[in-house]
């Protein structure tokens, strides 16, 4: 047996946050801890700005490889959503540099009991929780890998990656400790839950195909028999089609697809409000993605069998994010099931089983993230007031937010513009993605014009809570001096004028977008 061989050009995205991540530990452990947080946040933006350049780099070399021993594809979806996670994780970390430490988003002592006086000692002595830096770049690794992957294993390991230290980041929350550790717990009972029916499912198609690798997977599809052990105790199309319905169980949980999203707007609640806009954009591209890559690489040629299942989970994904997000009084869990609803738009363009489709996704998972990332450094600066004056907690409440506009025109404006983004108001890239799902999947007889019908009807719905808030922040009283928006950073300036920028740009002059998305929709197969 042949070692395999490695293209550390090609890994190089990776390969730069990982030691990234590495040196991170490194300065947690070592580094005086007044000099940690500076360190980390310059650890961790030169980090992800050099995997960007790489990415770059590599995309103008216009060369696909499989590299490390077959396990890895670099090909135009997997550098895309690469480079797509890496500007949108760069934007969430510029977000959480900014916070004050003194009444930032993050507890002071993640060890100690909510309310104790380990807590109280550690808020007085201004203790900062700059762990969170390393564990963002390791949750970067398993991102940056999880679209890639060209084998089941290497797509578990990634899962796991990427979904350890979300755990841990969302139980880190400064104020409603209690609330913040719930959804840590719940995210990380159902996520186990959700990996072991991935790796059940992939056990079942490689007793299938006698390989997880995709490709092989597909060939032994295309070849209709196979003459493992397993297929002759369980029966073929049993064992595959049992293994691709576990799989998708993992997949659909981690994009918060129905009916695997209740985890969903209790964690977007109670994890940090910088972290939930991390997770909500950056988690579901790279779901997204690996969702793609087993879709159209290792299982095109049962489409027939998993599209009715996939074309329920859509439609039903879309009306009931939009339908529940209208009773929402909380603007994170609005949000949450907003995002609900966004997986099923863009499960409507996966469907399509084309490049249009692919390219509609790539642009849609682009868009959605650039307007989520500012959405969620937006909330962070709405904050309740203290007796003495001081700076509360987020003020989440939609209550809050009544007359936000006259207290802060330019923030109410700029949250407006996100939110009609979200409803696909035309000019807005939320009104272009959806347009391109639609499109894409318009053509596919016969089930395309339904599914495309309901998508129409979920996206009317979902403009009536998203003009509720407008509604609130510009026509209603303001609840006076019980809620403050404080004066954002530079950083988060930044971060939020990208958002903005490409919210309209993509919405205006997409051509370009939407053209580099069809030139990145071809996987290796």
């Amino acid at each position: 047996m042949n070692a395999p061989s490695f293209d550390y050009a090609a890994l190089a995205p990776m390969l730069i946050v990982f030691v990234a991540a590495l040196l991170a530990v490194l300065v947690e452990a070592f580094a005086p801890r007044a000099r940690r947080f500076v360190s980390q946040v310059v650890l961790a933006t030169v980090g992800i700005a050099g995997a960007l350049f790489a990415v770059i780099y590599l995309a103008t070399q216009d060369k696909a490889v499989t590299t490390a021993g077959g396990a890895v594809a670099i090909d135009g979806p997997a550098l895309f959503l690469q480079g797509t996670i890496l500007v949108l994780a760069l934007l969430a970390v510029l977000t959480m540099a900014d916070e004050d430490p003194e009444s930032g988003a993050f507890t002071a002592q993640a060890s100690a009991v909510p309310g104790s006086s380990d807590e109280a000692k550690a808020v007085r002595a201004g203790l900062v929780q700059t762990e969170v830096y390393p564990l963002i770049l390791f949750s970067l690794v398993g991102m940056l890998l999880f679209p890639a992957a060209n084998d089941l294993l290497t797509m578990f390991i990634a899962l796991e990656v990427l979904s350890l230290p979300l755990y841990l980041l969302c139980g880190l929350a400064r104020r409603r400790r209690l609330l913040s550790q719930e959804a840590s717990l719940k995210y990380f009972l159902l996520g186990a839950f959700s990996s072991a029916f991935f790796l059940f499912g992939a056990a079942l198609l490689y007793g299938f195909a006698g390989s997880v690798r995709l490709s092989d997977i597909d060939a032994a599809v295309s070849d209709g028999a196979t003459a493992t052990a397993a297929t002759a105790v369980v029966g073929q199309d049993g064992l595959l089609l049992l293994g691709v319905g576990l799989l998708a169980v993992g997949l659909l949980f981690k994009v918060g697809a129905f009916p695997f999203q209740s985890w969903t707007p209790d964690v977007y609640q109670g994890a940090p409000t910088p972290v939930t806009g991390f997770m909500a954009a950056c988690t579901k591209v790279a779901a997204f993605g690996a969702l793609l890559r087993i879709a159209y690489v290792a299982l095109p040629g049962v489409r027939w069998d998993w599209q009715p299942a996939i074309w329920l989970v859509a439609a039903l994904t879309m009306l009931i994010g939009s339908v529940i997000a209208i009773v929402q009084a909380d603007v994170k869990r609005m949000l949450a099931y907003s995002s609900i609803a966004h997986a099923g738009f863009i499960l409507v363009g996966l469907l399509a089983m084309d490049r249009d489709g692919i390219g509609s996704v790539l642009f849609y998972l682009a868009a959605y993230g650039f307007t989520t990332v500012g959405a969620f450094a937006l909330v962070t600066l709405v904050r309740t007031s203290t007796p003495e004056g001081g700076i509360g907690g987020e003020a989440t409440h939609l209550s809050q937010w009544q007359g936000l506009a006259k207290r802060s025109p330019l923030l109410a404006f700029t949250f407006t513009l996100f939110l009609l983004a979200f409803a696909g108001i035309p000019l807005t890239s939320g009104f272009t993605g959806k347009f391109a799902v639609f499109s894409a999947a318009v053509d596919q007889a016969p089930w395309g014009p339904g599914l495309v019908l309901v998508g129409v009807a979920a996206s009317a719905i979902a403009v009536f809570f998203y003009i509720r808030v407008i509604v609130l922040m510009y026509f209603n009283d303001s609840v006076g001096d019980a809620v403050t928006v404080t004066r954002p950073g530079a950083l988060t300036i930044f971060a939020v004028g990208v958002g903005v920028v490409a919210t309209i740009g993509l919405g205006v002059l997409p051509a370009a977008a939407l053209q580099l998305a069809n030139s990145s929709s071809v996987f290796l197969p």
